[in-house]
């Protein structure tokens, strides 16, 4: 089992930049992939970037590339999300998520919402212009 905790939403200005972060607990030493969605009210639940747990291997949404970057920190079990150059469409609840299977590490199947089993509650982003 694994529980995840977003934090870091909030509100910001178009062309702004905001930093997420999900800490995942327990903790696991190597393996498994993390990602981060986002959901917009009325639309899918949509993949925006990937990060490998063990080799940092990341993969991006055509949405979000240049903007936005995925890091880890696995000292403390923690995957950020640096967003820069937001926009409005960028508004959403932004949830993360995690997954041990062999399928999360498919580039097919990365930023899919159904490859993944624990979920965090999500942290809510709005973008003003």
């Amino acid at each position: 089992l694994a529980q995840l905790a977003e934090s870091g939403g909030g509100s910001v200005q178009a062309g702004g930049s905001l930093k997420l972060s999900c800490v995942r607990s327990p903790s696991s030493p190597v393996g498994g992939c993390m990602a981060w969605f986002r959901q917009a009210p009325g639309k899918e639940r949509e993949g925006v970037a990937f990060i490998g747990v063990a080799d940092s291997g990341t993969q991006y949404a055509d949405s979000v590339k240049g903007r936005f970057t995925i890091s880890q920190d696995n000292t403390k079990s923690t995957v950020y999300l640096e967003m820069s150059d937001v926009k409005p469409e960028d508004t959403a609840m932004y949830l993360c998520a995690f997954d041990r299977r062999l399928k999360c590490f498919e580039p097919w199947n990365r930023l899919s919402a159904s490859t993944y089993s624990y979920w965090g509650q999500g942290t809510q982003v709005t973008v003003s212009s």
